[in-house]
């Protein structure tokens, strides 16, 4: 009974609105998401200490960075570091550092998509269980400041997740003010009422504990009565799973589908667990 007075409720307040005003409504585009990267090339152009660039990396320990120059071949502007280099605070450049004979890798930052499975958490913390950071190599799991998803989904959630080491970068894709869509792909445990679609794209649908109202947010309704497709540009604590909770729908089923103009065919990442990297720069915008 709830759900069906509050969507009179809804349909009551925008007959008003639309009284009150004579302006054509029209749908809000939403603006470029191009990612805030840092200005390509500052890190590997800025002179800093041999050992604190190493372990940014996560290629070792500061407190390990003499044993790993002593044990590898380090090279300065192509001469071989020395294990004394750490205590003599040698500085050089990302760029004139090579590692074996090989380049610094990512060294602005990384921008990784990854195909999350199902059962794993988006956690540092063990306790948690099995977490999507345990598929990444060891030496980016070491990096500093360390890589975090940007949002995150439930343990029981699949699909695609993006992770990256660069905070600018994670509010860039977070902030609802850029109103970047993520499509998920939603199954309940009953058949959705129609009402969900306007209700969702009104812009006044108040979640319980909530004083702010979602977002408009685009729901496709498949021949399945129990499924639909449903587009976001927020992330709300557990939104999609709240927002059919309104009807009285329990999700089961939730996958992620896409992230702005980037979707898990489109990225090459189609199995579960797979990742690889993105350009830091890399164009989120929907056109």
């Amino acid at each position: 009974m709830r759900a069906r007075a509050d969507v009179a409720r809804v349909r009551a307040h925008r007959a008003s609105a639309r009284a009150r005003t004579t302006t054509t409504a029209t749908t809000r585009r939403p603006s470029r998401a191009r990612a805030a990267a840092k200005t390509s090339g500052a890190a590997t152009a800025k002179a800093e200490r041999l050992d604190a660039l190493l372990s940014r990396l996560g290629l070792t320990s500061r407190a390990d960075a003499a044993r790993f120059i002593a044990e590898r071949v380090v090279t300065t502007d192509g001469a071989r570091a020395t294990e004394r280099a750490t205590s003599g605070k040698l500085k050089a450049r990302a760029a004139d550092v090579r590692v074996d004979g090989e380049t610094l890798e990512d060294v602005d930052g990384l921008l990784i998509v990854m195909h999350k499975a199902r059962g794993v958490v988006c956690s540092h913390d063990v306790r948690e269980g099995t977490s999507v950071y345990d598929a990444l190599p060891e030496r980016w799991r070491r990096r500093k400041p360390s890589i975090e998803s940007v949002g995150r989904l439930d343990k029981d959630t699949s699909g695609l997740l993006l992770l990256t080491d660069d905070g600018a970068l994670v509010h860039a894709l977070t902030t609802p003010k850029k109103e970047i869509g993520k499509w998920y792909r939603v199954k309940t445990d009953r058949p959705i009422p129609r009402d969900a679609v306007e209700v969702f794209a009104s812009g006044e649908l108040t979640l319980d504990g909530e004083t702010r109202a979602c977002k408009p947010a685009v729901c496709e309704l498949m021949d399945d009565e129990t499924e639909a497709r449903l587009r976001l540009t927020e992330g709300k604590f557990h939104q999609v799973k709240r927002m059919f909770a309104f009807f009285g729908c329990t999700v089961i089923g939730l996958h992620r589908e896409s992230f702005g103009s980037l979707t898990l065919e489109r990225a090459g990442v189609s199995e579960p667990g797979d990742f690889k990297t993105l350009p830091l720069d890399f164009d989120f915008s929907e056109e």
